[in-house]
């Protein structure tokens, strides 16, 4: 044991790794976590699924391959046993939140959203009702705002800032809740003889933040219910009817349930794969029986009544609540299951398993709260800290944080993510789902949500920093089954990718290449590659011609899903065994795969096509292209094991692309026309670059005592051209380049991607980590891993350049 875990066991040992329990936490990720160790995966997204333990799968397989369980919806014996299953799973849930079958009742839904969508749409609302709801909401609690817009409520968000809690002489304090503007969508009129006393409000909060983790205290359920006029800011909307309180516990629940005895809220929403992994698609709403006759239901379904007639307005709705709110039959296979999944939580308990996982994300946020800069600034900022916030008394086992630079710009969520996963690390970033902590937490305004949502920025993009601020944010978090190893490991990555020493400070600038020393040392055309079909395999010929949009007839073919899909390496690597070749003297396309008996021809100039032409948009450009005939289809189908279609390119339509996060449009430079390559016409790699990056790869002792070190070549990163001469890295520094008579500009460095992960090896496509997290140790600049340039053909006195030229290896490059 090092000292640095010795350390650790000193400050939380108490608390970590189940010393009260059954197994400990070695043990229990040796035996029922062994794809962790085997995959060498550190899991940190346990907010977004926690994972499935494999003895709890075993259970679960054994369960369903040893009995027989029928719809419940029947009389015979496989489906009576099912029913009882199904009593038993609901009283399962019900004891986890500590809910007496007395007072509350658990349906079964298809997740935490269909739960609390349900509440929605069944809820009295009525022109005089309130939803409030607190900005810590995940969008599935959002979304019910639509059905009491929709009904003329009154929708509001609010922010809780002072303590609620009694005090000793037994007065409640004046609690102040924040109220954001009230929305509205239309003025409703009571109908007559109806009095504002008559109506429902609901409040809903979750019960852990899914964006910070912070825990809302639950003495907010009986203040709501009971004392609502006494805080301050609910009692200024809302002087009449009748609250009613919703918790969303999807997140909550996996290390703090609510205490339904103590904390008698009306409805609870529960996600089972943020329990223990398995079963998805799978969730509860757990009501209180009073607030559930409340409901208004329209719809019934096969299950829910107890007689209807076909043809005329007749039906019995069953009067019980789960039957009643249950719509069709209830996906019993999968609520058979959690059953094996309580078994572990309750072996392990959850007042361990909240305290484990607490004693692991208090350490991480020390050590990352303690990182600085070689000048002296900090590196992580954490998010959801407030010691003004009394009702969030605990904090889940969540870290939401951003990172900076040593000058205080910030790096990008998205190259953490990168880089983490290259790491072996698991992890998410975005907003979680969570706008309004989201917007609290990094300070957008609104119009900074409106103009990055009208330039085009959505959920899951790549757009990470807008106009200097981060639009997200980067989250981990802790499951019953982390370790220290993880926390560790994490907190190790952090601080060698992010964490400059002193007098590095270079706005992110991590390359170690030699480009001052720009002399001319005798470079040459070591090789030229056609790449004929985007993302296929390419050829080498010893002369080529160029044209307007590069070399001639380079990604000048494209593969087409059934879907409409632009199929590329990254999502069918069965392309990468397609291997082509252009005989010019013949005009023929020859192509061929592994997969595939017969070789392709197909003739450069004669019309093949079936007459069809279509248009297309790729990397916000739209194209003309060429459609193939059946029997070509038919072979690349083959090939890649997937329906698709072989198109080729035509022409433009028009000559403008959208670049949309900047919100205009801006002319492209028609001279410089593209084919069906992601950036620029040509990709330019160094011999001396390649052999830089061998050595480092060769320099890793540990892969190279397990044999897993490994040497490439530079076809790996698919260049049209590869020079030789000269130092490694030394064409990051060059503007202009000729060859022969042919000059070209360069467009700066290619960002790297996972794609160069990928080896094709006697027909299987093998995965690993390298060489990109090699590259990205000393070659990441803003969030960028860049090796090899993109260039463009170019003129020098701003003509138009020649399209009859030829490059030949062996020609001499002139860098400037």
């Amino acid at each position: 044991m090092g000292a640095a875990k010795e350390e650790f066991l000193k400050e939380f040992g108490e608390h970590y790794g189940y010393p009260n329990g059954p197994n400990s936490i070695d043990e229990i990720r040796a035996t029922e976590f062994k794809r962790l160790q085997s995959q060498d995966l550190v899991y940190l997204d346990h907010a977004g699924a926690t994972l499935y333990s494999e003895l709890q799968m075993e259970s679960v397989f054994n369960d369903l391959t040893t009995n027989v369980y029928g719809n419940p919806h029947s009389q015979s014996d496989s489906s009576s046993a099912t029913l009882d299953i199904v009593k038993n799973a609901r009283h399962q849930v019900l004891d986890y939140c500590n809910a007496s079958p007395k007072e509350y009742k658990c349906i079964f839904t298809s997740g935490a959203t269909a739960a609390l969508k349900l509440v929605g749409e069944a809820f009295p609302w009525k022109c005089n009702s309130n939803f409030m709801y607190t900005m810590e909401n995940h969008n599935s609690v959002l979304g019910i705002r639509e059905y009491a817009l929709g009904q003329g409520a009154a929708a509001i968000a609010v922010d809780i800032e002072d303590d609620i809690h009694p005090e000793i002489t037994g007065e409640a304090i004046s609690t102040k809740i924040s109220l954001h503007q009230v929305q509205r969508r239309k003025v409703v009129r009571l109908p007559e003889g109806e009095t504002t006393g008559d109506a429902y409000n609901l409040f809903a909060f979750p019960s852990e933040c899914n964006f910070s983790g912070l825990r809302f205290g639950l003495d907010l359920v009986k203040i709501i219910k009971e004392d609502s006029s006494k805080i301050l800011g609910i009692s200024s909307v809302c002087k009449n009817g009748q609250w009613m309180v919703l918790i969303d516990a999807a997140k909550g629940c996996a290390t703090m349930p609510p205490d339904l005895s103590k904390y008698p809220a009306d409805f609870v929403a529960i996600s089972f794969y943020k329990l223990f992994g398995y079963p998805t698609g799978l969730g509860a709403l757990i009501v209180q029986n009073d607030a559930a006759k409340l409901l208004k239901k329209s719809y019934f379904s096969g299950g829910t009544v107890s007689a209807s007639i076909a043809d005329i307005d007749f039906i019995k709705r069953r009067e019980g609540i789960e039957e009643l709110f249950e719509d069709g039959t209830v996906s019993f296979l999968s609520i058979a299951s959690i059953r094996h999944g309580f078994k572990i939580l309750n072996s392990l308990t959850v007042s361990a398993i909240s305290r484990h996982v607490a004693s692991l994300a208090l350490y991480t946020r020390k050590m990352l709260l303690a990182m600085r800069h070689g000048n002296g600034s900090s590196v992580c900022i954490l998010y959801g800290h407030h010691n003004s916030m009394k009702l969030c008394l605990e904090t889940g086992p969540i870290i939401s944080f951003n990172l900076k630079r040593p000058d205080g710009s910030w790096y990008g969520y998205r190259e953490v993510e990168k880089l983490a996963s290259l790491s072996g690390i698991q992890l998410r970033t975005g907003c979680f789902c969570n706008p309004g902590a989201c917007a609290k937490y990094l300070g957008l305004s609104h119009l900074d949500l409106i103009s990055n949502t009208e330039a085009g920025h959505v959920c899951w993009d790549d757009h990470d920093i807008i106009n200097g601020k981060p639009v997200g944010a980067v989250r981990v978090s802790f499951g019953y089954m982390s370790t220290y190893e993880d926390a560790k490991k994490f907190v190790d990555f952090v601080a060698s990718s992010f964490m400059s020493p002193q007098n590095l400070i270079d706005n992110g600038n991590q390359m170690k290449g030699l480009e001052n020393d720009l002399v001319d040392t005798g470079y040459y055309l070591k090789s030229i590659t056609i790449y004929p079909i985007k993302s296929c395999g390419g050829f080498s010929a010893r002369s080529w011609p160029l044209s307007n949009n590069g070399l001639t007839f380079d990604r000048q073919w494209i593969l087409k899903s059934l879907t409409g899909e632009i199929l590329t390496q990254k999502k069918v690597p069965e392309m990468g065994f397609i291997s082509t070749f252009i005989d010019l003297g013949q005009g023929l396309l020859f192509v061929e795969s592994v997969h595939c008996k017969e070789r392709l021809q197909i003739n450069l100039e004669s019309d093949v096509y079936d007459g069809a032409i279509e248009e297309i948009e790729l990397y916000g450009q739209r194209f003309e292209v060429y459609n193939y005939d059946n029997e070509t289809n038919a072979w690349f189908s083959e090939a890649i094991g997937k329906k698709c279609s072989l198109l080729r390119y035509s022409c433009f339509n028009q000559d403008f692309m959208l670049n949309k996060i900047k919100g205009a449009a801006t002319c492209r430079d028609m001279k410089n026309k593209l084919n069906f390559v992601n950036e620029a016409q040509f990709l330019l790699v160094s011999e001396e670059s390649v052999s830089d990056l061998n050595r480092r790869l060769s320099s890793d002792v540990q892969k190279v005592i397990s044999g897993k070190a490994m040497q490439i070549g530079a076809s790996r990163f698919r260049p049209n051209l590869v020079v030789s001469g000269g130092w490694p890295y030394a064409e990051d520094g060059w503007r202009y380049i000729r060859i022969g008579n042919n000059y070209f500009s360069s467009l700066g460095g290619c960002n790297r991607c996972q794609i160069i992960n990928l080896t094709l090896n006697a027909g299987q496509v093998q995965k690993s980590n390298e060489p990109l997290a090699t590259l990205a140790s000393y070659r990441r600049v803003k969030g960028k891993i860049l090796f090899g340039i993109l260039l463009k053909h170019a003129s020098v006195d701003g003509g138009q350049q020649k399209c009859d030229s030829w490059l030949h290896v062996g020609q001499v490059v002139h860098p400037y």
